[in-house]
C-alpha cells in the first residue's frame, strides 16, 4: 500500500488554530448561561465550580483539536489507502472522546464537583458514554473543515500554476513564431543584397547591408518583448521600407497616415513588416509599373487599426483567394495567441488594391516605457 500523501502543515497551521481558538466562543458562552441560570434560579451563591467547569470544558476541546488537525495533515481522506485512513481517523474520534471525558472528570474533581454518590471510575464511564457522540461529532466537523480549507488552497495552487504552465506555453509559442518571421526577412533581405550585387549596383547593396544592420541591431536590442509601441514598430517598419526602395528604385512611393492618438498603442513586435513585405510580393515585385503603398493607422471605438494597401495586378488579387503566405499566417497566429478573438488580420481586394487590416484592442504604452507595459 502506498504511504499516505500528508498536507503542507505550513500552510494549514493557521486553520488549525483557528479552530482551537474558535472554541473560546462557546467557552464564554456555555460559563455566561451557567452564570445567569444561577440567578435566575434565586440562588444565593453563584456556584463558580460548576460556571469554571462549563467554561473549561470547552477550553479543553480546544486544546484536543490539536490531535484532529495533526491527523488530518498526516492522513487526508483521499487515495490511496482511503479505507486504512478512515480507520485512523475513527480511532482519532475515539481518542478525541476519551482524552476528552478524562480530562473533564479530572476538572470536575479538581474544582470539587464530582457526584459524592458515584465513584470516579463509573463517573468516569458514564461520563464516556455520554460524550461519545459529540466528540464524535465535533472530530468530523473539525477534520473537515481542516480538509476543506487544504482542498481549497490547492485547488487555488493548481489553477495558478495552470495559469502560469498556459503563460509559457503562449510565450514558447510566440517565440517560437518570431523565429520564423525573423530568419524569413532576413533570408529575403539578402536575397535583395545579392541581386543588386548581381546588377553591378554596389553602392546601392551596401546602402542596403547598412540599413539590414541598422535593423538586426534593433531586433536584438528589443529583449524578446511581446508588445511595443506602435512608434516603436514604424520606426523599424520605415528601416525595412528603406531596404525596399533601394531595391525599387523610384518604382514604389510610401504614404503614411498615422494618427497621433495610434502611435502610443501597444502591438505585438514585429508585426507590421511581414504584412508590407507581403504587399510588396504581391504588389510592386509582381509588375514592372509604378505601385503606392499605404500604411494608415487609427484608434476607431476602442480599437487599434492598422491598414496597409498597395496596387496589385490581377494575378495577385486572384492569389488571395489560394490563402496568405508564411508572414500572413504567422501574424493571425500572434494576434490570436495573444487577443484571443478580439484581434484579427484580414484581406480585402477593391478597384485594384488589395488591403491587410489588423484590429486589435487599443492599450496605450506606459510613459517612459519602450516595451510591455500598459495603462487602461
Amino acid at each position: 500500500m502506498s504511504a499516505p500523501s500528508p498536507l503542507d502543515a505550513r500552510r494549514l497551521r493557521p486553520i488549525g488554530l483557528l479552530i482551537a481558538a474558535a472554541c473560546v466562543v462557546p467557552a464564554v458562552l456555555d460559563g455566561w448561561q451557567s452564570y445567569l441560570q444561577a440567578r435566575l434560579e434565586g440562588s444565593a451563591h453563584v456556584p463558580w465550580p460548576s460556571v469554571a467547569f462549563q467554561f473549561g470544558e470547552w477550553i479543553i476541546l480546544g486544546g484536543l483539536t490539536a490531535l484532529v488537525y495533526v491527523l488530518a495533515v498526516r492522513y487526508p481522506l483521499r487515495p490511496p489507502g482511503l479505507g486504512r485512513k478512515l480507520a485512523v481517523h475513527a480511532a482519532g474520534a475515539l481518542a478525541l472522546c476519551v482524552g476528552w471525558a478524562s480530562c473533564g472528570v479530572a476538572l470536575r474533581a479538581a474544582l470539587g464537583i464530582l457526584p459524592p454518590q458515584v465513584t470516579v471510575s463509573r463517573h468516569a464511564a458514564s461520563w464516556l458514554l455520554t460524550s461519545l457522540p459529540w466528540s464524535v461529532f465535533m472530530y468530523f466537523t473539525v477534520l473537515g473543515c481542516v480538509l476543506a480549507f487544504a482542498y481549497a488552497l490547492e485547488a487555488q495552487e493548481r489553477e495558478a500554476h495552470a495559469a502560469r504552465l498556459s503563460a509559457q506555453v503562449a510565450e514558447a509559442r510566440l517565440d517560437a513564431l518570431r523565429m520564423q518571421l525573423n530568419p524569413h526577412f532576413l533570408f529575403n533581405s539578402l536575397n535583395a543584397v545579392a541581386v543588386l550585387v548581381r546588377d553591378g549596383r554596389g553602392e546601392d547593396a551596401a546602402r542596403v547591408v547598412e540599413q539590414l544592420s541598422d535593423i538586426l541591431r534593433h531586433l536584438l536590442s528589443q529583449g524578446g518583448g511581446a508588445e511595443v509601441p506602435l512608434e516603436e514598430e514604424l520606426a523599424l517598419l520605415r528601416r525595412y521600407l528603406a531596404i525596399e526602395q533601394v531595391r525599387f528604385s523610384d518604382r514604389l512611393e510610401v504614404r503614411w497616415r498615422i494618427a497621433e492618438a495610434a502611435r502610443e498603442g501597444l502591438v505585438p513586435s514585429f508585426l507590421m513588416q511581414p504584412v508590407v513585405e507581403n504587399a510588396l510580393r504581391h504588389g510592386v515585385a509582381a509588375t514592372s509599373a509604378a505601385s503606392t503603398l499605404d500604411i494608415l493607422a487609427e484608434v476607431r471605438e476602442g480599437m487599434l487599426v492598422l491598414e496597409v494597401g498597395n496596387d496589385a495586378p490581377e494575378a495577385s488579387r486572384r492569389a488571395l483567394t489560394r490563402g496568405p503566405g508564411v508572414g500572413v499566417a504567422n501574424t493571425r497566429e500572434r494576434l490570436t495567441a495573444l487577443y484571443g478573438p478580439e484581434a484579427s488580420l484580414t484581406l480585402s481586394e477593391d478597384a485594384g488594391r488589395v488591403a491587410a487590416t489588423v484590429r486589435l484592442p487599443y492599450r496605450r504604452a506606459a510613459a517612459g516605457t519602450g516595451a510591455g507595459a500598459a495603462t487602461a
